[in-house]
Protein backbone atom coordinates (compact mmCIF):
# COMPACT_ATOMS: atom_id res chain seq x y z
CA UNK A 1 0.00 0.00 0.00
CA UNK A 2 1.12 2.92 -1.10
CA UNK A 3 -0.09 6.77 -0.50
CA UNK A 4 1.07 10.11 -2.80
CA UNK A 5 0.37 13.40 -2.11
CA UNK A 6 1.31 15.76 -4.31
CA UNK A 7 2.00 19.65 -3.60
CA UNK A 8 3.53 22.67 -4.95
CA UNK A 9 0.99 23.62 -7.98
CA UNK A 10 -0.35 27.04 -8.41
CA UNK A 11 -0.37 30.03 -10.72
CA UNK A 12 2.69 31.60 -12.65
CA UNK A 13 3.31 33.49 -15.66
CA UNK A 14 5.03 32.43 -18.79
CA UNK A 15 9.02 31.66 -18.45
CA UNK A 16 8.45 31.21 -14.63
CA UNK A 17 9.41 28.32 -12.50
CA UNK A 18 7.32 25.34 -10.13
CA UNK A 19 8.55 23.14 -8.08
CA UNK A 20 6.29 20.01 -7.16
CA UNK A 21 6.87 17.56 -4.57
CA UNK A 22 5.38 13.78 -4.36
CA UNK A 23 5.43 12.64 -0.54
CA UNK A 24 5.07 8.93 -0.42
CA UNK A 25 3.86 7.40 2.83
CA UNK A 26 5.78 4.05 1.55
CA UNK A 27 9.01 2.50 3.87
CA UNK A 28 12.07 4.10 2.25
CA UNK A 29 13.11 0.57 1.85
CA UNK A 30 10.22 -0.11 -0.64
CA UNK A 31 12.27 0.92 -4.15
CA UNK A 32 9.40 2.16 -6.09
CA UNK A 33 9.92 4.44 -9.25
CA UNK A 34 8.01 7.64 -9.06
CA UNK A 35 6.67 8.55 -12.30
CA UNK A 36 4.73 12.55 -12.92
CA UNK A 37 2.19 13.14 -15.43
CA UNK A 38 0.16 15.88 -16.54
CA UNK A 39 -3.72 15.82 -17.92
CA UNK A 40 -4.25 19.41 -19.28
CA UNK A 41 -8.24 20.43 -20.53
CA UNK A 42 -9.48 18.30 -23.31
CA UNK A 43 -6.36 16.15 -23.75
CA UNK A 44 -5.56 12.62 -22.28
CA UNK A 45 -3.44 11.79 -19.58
CA UNK A 46 0.84 11.98 -20.75
CA UNK A 47 3.52 11.17 -19.17
CA UNK A 48 6.09 14.13 -18.30
CA UNK A 49 9.46 12.07 -16.16
CA UNK A 50 9.94 9.30 -13.84
CA UNK A 51 13.11 8.80 -11.17
CA UNK A 52 14.14 5.11 -10.19
CA UNK A 53 14.52 4.89 -6.47
CA UNK A 54 18.46 4.94 -6.16
CA UNK A 55 17.60 8.34 -8.28
CA UNK A 56 20.49 7.53 -11.20
CA UNK A 57 18.11 6.31 -13.49
CA UNK A 58 15.82 8.94 -15.18
CA UNK A 59 13.57 9.67 -18.37
CA UNK A 60 12.14 12.80 -19.77
CA UNK A 61 9.32 13.03 -22.21
CA UNK A 62 10.24 15.59 -25.41
CA UNK A 63 8.26 17.99 -23.82
CA UNK A 64 9.93 18.17 -20.47
CA UNK A 65 13.63 18.05 -21.29
CA UNK A 66 15.73 20.81 -21.01
CA UNK A 67 13.29 22.50 -18.83
CA UNK A 68 11.94 19.74 -16.21
CA UNK A 69 14.43 18.28 -13.75
CA UNK A 70 12.90 15.19 -11.43
CA UNK A 71 15.09 14.09 -8.32
CA UNK A 72 14.24 12.68 -4.66
CA UNK A 73 15.03 12.49 -0.97
CA UNK A 74 14.82 9.16 0.06
CA UNK A 75 15.19 10.25 3.30
CA UNK A 76 12.11 12.63 3.05
CA UNK A 77 10.29 9.88 0.72
CA UNK A 78 9.86 12.13 -1.51
CA UNK A 79 10.66 12.83 -5.43
CA UNK A 80 10.10 16.79 -6.69
CA UNK A 81 9.84 18.18 -10.62
CA UNK A 82 11.63 21.44 -11.06
CA UNK A 83 9.58 22.97 -13.41
CA UNK A 84 11.65 25.95 -15.32
CA UNK A 85 11.06 28.25 -18.14
CA UNK A 86 7.64 27.34 -17.94
CA UNK A 87 4.80 27.60 -21.28
CA UNK A 88 1.16 28.03 -21.34
CA UNK A 89 1.16 24.49 -22.94
CA UNK A 90 2.36 23.08 -19.46
CA UNK A 91 -0.85 23.69 -18.01
CA UNK A 92 -2.92 20.44 -16.58
CA UNK A 93 -3.39 18.90 -13.30
CA UNK A 94 -0.05 17.16 -12.13
CA UNK A 95 0.27 13.39 -10.95
CA UNK A 96 2.79 11.23 -9.42
CA UNK A 97 2.21 7.80 -9.32
CA UNK A 98 4.64 4.71 -8.11
CA UNK A 99 5.15 1.82 -10.26
CA UNK A 100 7.27 -1.46 -8.62
CA UNK A 101 8.21 -2.20 -12.25
CA UNK A 102 10.09 -0.04 -14.62
CA UNK A 103 9.11 3.06 -15.57
CA UNK A 104 7.66 2.22 -18.93
CA UNK A 105 5.49 -0.84 -16.69
CA UNK A 106 1.72 0.15 -15.14
CA UNK A 107 1.66 2.58 -12.56
CA UNK A 108 -0.05 1.30 -9.18
CA UNK A 109 -0.52 4.25 -6.74
CA UNK A 110 -2.02 7.82 -7.66
CA UNK A 111 -2.06 10.96 -5.99
CA UNK A 112 -4.82 13.17 -6.25
CA UNK A 113 -2.76 15.59 -8.17
CA UNK A 114 -2.27 19.18 -7.95
CA UNK A 115 -2.80 22.04 -10.24
CA UNK A 116 -0.54 24.22 -12.83
CA UNK A 117 -1.46 26.89 -14.62
CA UNK A 118 0.87 29.23 -16.42
CA UNK A 119 -0.23 32.46 -17.62
CA UNK A 120 0.73 34.28 -20.79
Amino acid sequence: QVQLVESGGGLVQAGGSLRLSCAASARTSSRYVIGWFRQAPGKEREFVAAISWSGVTKYYADSAKGRFTISRDNAKNTVYLQMNSLKTEDTAIYYCAATSSSYTGAYDYWGQGTQVTVSS
